[in-house]
């Protein structure tokens, strides 16, 4: 039963339709644009260093801010009734491109080795300009185990504007692209505004945040947000997505209605996370960074990355979140009785500008492995994607120098697809998928 009861999904058992596989896309020549000088950036991260001591952990604990149910109550009651994925997708209005739709230049952004199985290109309405950027990535393998959310398989995309260029009205905001994956060749996708409800519903605002990192689990999405001294996750209820009235530039209710700079559907915050520990820095709370759910815990759990510069020096950590397991509490993370959220395991990493990250235990293993997706420390072309433990890390080795420099360039987000056993992941031109087992065959 889906949760809260309010989806019905079409169950497909252990003959899953293998609608998510594609030709291989021939990536060799790519190999040339790493040369010898990139390969000596890109530093090996070294073994995973646990972080025991209750002063290491206690930076990362969180406090668990939700919305008021009456403040959500009243933004409904004077936009409307809340719809659901279903009615963003059958209003979809861009449509992905493939193969020859694609450019070289899209095509050399993607990973060298392993090479993508899929790849897709951005509709030309959000591909020409350089103010939008996508950079993280989560699905319906991640909101619920059968991968399909109603009768629908969903890629989301988390795309943040920049602070310098653009429009001034637009400048950090944070959009959505929900787009239907039932037919891998044909994938189309339609925008949803993330805002924030103020003045206890009677108003929303643009959530100005950069999004690096976004897991949709159950029916909540949390991204990973920079606004505020010491915000860490917003939290939004994929359930609750409301339609926009007024086609104009603002942002919010206006005289006839409600406006959301021109997009159809706005999602508004249910809630939040906070560090307990104050604004991130290096001696405290960590700078938000890549995020993915990791289904082989018990309970389901949040993993997450801290974000550090591409050439720094300074180490970076590594944790994970449990998932609440009540159902009234349904994709939100388990806190205790004052509303604080604990990691329950976390590391130190040398890697540095890691961009995605990923936590998968294969059968029989005792541990988890951790793949971390990070920028050269140039941060021009390809970066490295390490697969890391507690005894050391390999990567995949490309080119004739054998460089490690062979993931995508400025890779987004990883999100495991567990029904398909495939990852899905971003370079800044394109969105790509490839098996987690040529990952693992690719780092040996």
């Amino acid at each position: 039963m889906k949760h809260r009861g309010r989806h019905r999904r079409r169950r497909r058992g252990a003959a899953l339709r293998a609608v998510l596989t594609g030709t291989a896309l021939a990536l060799t020549a790519a190999a040339t644009l790493i040369s010898t000088s990139q390969a000596g950036v890109a530093e090996h991260p070294g073994s995973l260093k646990p972080l025991p001591s209750a002063a290491d952990t206690g930076r990362l604990r969180l406090q668990e801010h939700l919305v008021p149910a009456r403040t959500l109550d009243r933004l409904s009651a004077g936009m409307g009734r809340p719809v659901g994925v279903d009615a963003v997708l059958g209003s979809a209005d861009r449509v992905m491109r493939e193969g020859d739709g694609c450019s070289s230049a899209d095509h050399a952004s993607l990973p060298v080795a392993p090479s993508a199985t899929r790849a897709y290109c951005w509709d030309p309405a959000d591909a020409s300009g350089a103010a939008w950027r996508p950079a993280s990535v989560t699905t319906s393998g991640d909101a619920d185990d059968d991968g399909v959310w109603g009768t629908h398989r969903v890629v989301l995309t988390g795309w943040t504007h920049s602070t310098t260029t653009g429009r001034a009205a637009e400048r950090g905001l944070a959009r959505v692209a929900v787009m239907d994956a039932d037919d891998p060749a044909h994938l189309s996708y339609r925008w949803v505004l993330l805002v924030v409800p103020v003045q206890g519903g009677r108003d929303y605002r643009g959530l100005a945040s950069g999004v690096s990192g976004m897991v949709w689990y159950q029916d909540k999405l949390l991204v990973t947000t920079t606004t505020g001294s010491a915000d860490a996750l917003y939290v939004y209820d994929l359930d609750r997505i409301q339609r926009a009235t007024v086609d104009g530039p603002a942002i919010g209710r206006v005289p006839g209605g409600w406006s959301a700079d021109g997009y159809g559907y706005v999602m508004p915050a249910v809630g939040s996370y906070r560090f307990a520990s104050g604004r991130c820095s290096a001696a405290g709370a960590p700078c938000p960074g890549a995020l993915a759910l990791d289904r082989g815990s018990a309970p389901d759990s949040l993993v997450a990355a801290e974000w550090t510069a591409a050439d720094s020096d300074r180490p970076a950590r590594l944790w994970r979140y449990a998932f609440a397991t009540q159902p009234a509490r349904g994709g939100l993370l388990a806190t205790d009785g004052a509303g604080r959220v604990d990691a329950v395991e976390a590391y130190r990493t040398r890697a540095a500008g890691i961009r995605g990250v990923l936590s998968y235990r294969p059968a029989g293993a005792a541990r988890p492995s951790w793949y971390v997706g990070h920028l050269p420390g140039s941060q021009d072309g390809h970066g490295g994607l390490w697969r890391q433990d507690v005894r050391g890390a390999k990567a995949a080795h490309c080119g004739a120098d054998g460089s490690p420099r062979c993931w995508a360039v400025a890779a987004g987000s990883l999100s495991y697809w567990q029904a398909t056993g495939e990852v899905w992941s971003l370079s800044d031109r394109m969105l790509f998928a490839l098996p987690l087992a040529d990952l693992d065959r690719s780092v040996r």
